[in-house]
């Protein structure tokens, strides 16, 4: 009678077990033909100039996180490739600098779709040329500006920017800049505009004029809420989070997100950990810096406090991630390891800002962006070649195609129509 009831519970364990396989594998199925359906799109990825060369360009298998294959593996269609300018002295020869290393970047982009990849990538400015692209097999390549302050102090810049493809700039990044106040004023109380400049209030208008998004993931709160005052168009966060769950300067409170919901845009969520949970983030990183540490001494390279990297000059900076990312890719075995005794911040803990986002301010006024190579990745979602996972997630979370569609890019493309539609009256008048 034993072995009966034995063989029974043995049957009946091995009978749920292959219930959870078989209900595992048909959820995977649906996570993969809603992905390959539905238009994914990645608001934030940067670049280094050094990877768009004859030798060394995206058409390889690169060590960064966003490549064309890791795209094609990934089925990631749409990356929006960063103009990002670190923020430097409010002078003449700050702006400068500021407005080459922009141009610089722009030359990269348009190299890759141009020359190195016109067959398999193609820049888009519109969502009519995103689909256009899509439908033709191809990846899309779109650009944004990350600081404003490479425009300097000549508005005409921003239409230089938009003619050359920008189609969403921020006014601010790390450190006030001519154009507005950031976030990181938050830390001592001190501002430089309270909000935005004259200049930056200029802009705003240029922007609408153009039909260029203007992107609030790096500004003070006092300078966004003066933008959503100001601007006609649609808004956008091109990689954010929310700060009720997550409680850094970076992410948007309750007001701010309420905004998108009253004027309309939305907020693309992101997948930098630290912006995601911070404690998490914290307990995570003093474990794996210490492998970091070691693998960088012994490939004779060094890891730079956060600070010290913000420190450095625009091309300093762009080499010290290029060897950072060798230093990751090497650890990344014994980084793999540590994860079975400290939870790293992953996939569920970035949709549950989807989630709380979505309840809060509507599902049309959400998406998803990476930061992929600028600090961005979480367990899951470390490259582009793992964008199946989030779709994946939010599957098992019960969301339907056509809501998954909303999240992955028919919102931002939704406001990019908004956005072109306001320039197109502006530019009546």
């Amino acid at each position: 009678m034993k072995l009966n009831l034995l063989s029974l519970a043995l049957i009946f364990t091995g009978n749920l077990v292959l219930a959870q396989q078989n209900s595992d594998e048909a959820l995977l199925e649906k996570a993969k033909e809603i992905h390959e359906n539905v238009i994914t799109i990645d608001t934030h990825a940067d670049i280094n100039i050094n990877n768009f060369t004859e030798e060394r360009n995206y058409t390889m298998d690169l060590e960064n996180q966003v490549t064309l294959p890791k795209m094609e593996a990934g089925g990631l269609d749409v990356a929006w490739f960063i103009v990002y300018t670190g923020q430097d002295e409010l002078t003449d020869e700050g702006f400068k600098n500021a407005y080459g290393n922009a141009m610089s970047k722009f030359d990269a982009i348009h190299k890759l779709v141009e020359d190195f990849a016109p067959n398999k990538i193609g820049l888009a400015t519109n969502s009519e040329e995103v689909r256009k692209l899509i439908s033709e097999d191809k990846k899309v390549a779109m650009i944004g500006v990350e600081n404003g302050y490479s425009i300097g102090k000549d508005i005409k810049n921003v239409e230089k920017f938009y003619n050359l493809g920008a189609r969403y700039m921020s006014l601010a990044h790390q450190g006030h800049s001519q154009l507005s106040d950031s976030n990181t004023g938050e830390e001592n109380d001190e501002w430089l505009h309270n909000g935005l400049s004259d200049i930056g209030k200029e802009v705003i208008t240029e922007m609408n004029r153009l039909g260029m998004m203007i992107d609030v993931s790096h500004p003070s709160k006092e300078a966004i809420k003066q933008m959503f005052e100001l601007s006609k168009a649609p808004l956008i966060a091109s990689h954010s989070s929310a700060r009720e769950l997550c409680n850094h300067s970076r992410n948007l409170d309750d007001e701010l997100l309420l905004l998108f919901k009253e004027h309309g845009g939305v907020v693309q969520t992101v997948a930098f950990s630290a912006y995601v949970n911070t404690q998490k983030t914290q307990a995570f990183n003093e474990a794996s810096s210490k492998v970091y540490e070691k693998k960088a001494e012994e490939m004779s390279l060094e890891v730079l406090p956060r600070d010290s990297v913000r420190a450095l000059s625009n091309e300093d900076r762009n080499a010290y991630y290029a060897d950072f990312q060798k230093v990751r890719s090497a650890a990344a075995p014994e980084v793999e390891l540590l994860k079975e005794e400290i939870e790293p911040v992953g996939v569920s803990d970035f949709v549950d800002h989807i989630d709380y986002m979505i309840d809060l301010i509507g599902i049309e006024h959400v998406g998803i962006s990476s930061d992929f190579d600028g600090g961005g990745g979480i367990d899951g979602w470390q490259d582009a070649s793992e964008t199946l996972n989030i779709t994946i997630e939010l599957v098992k979370r019960g969301y339907t195609e056509a809501e998954i569609a909303k999240l992955w890019g028919e919102n931002l493309l939704r406001v990019m129509d908004e956005v072109d539609a306001v320039a197109a009256e502006l530019q009546k008048a």
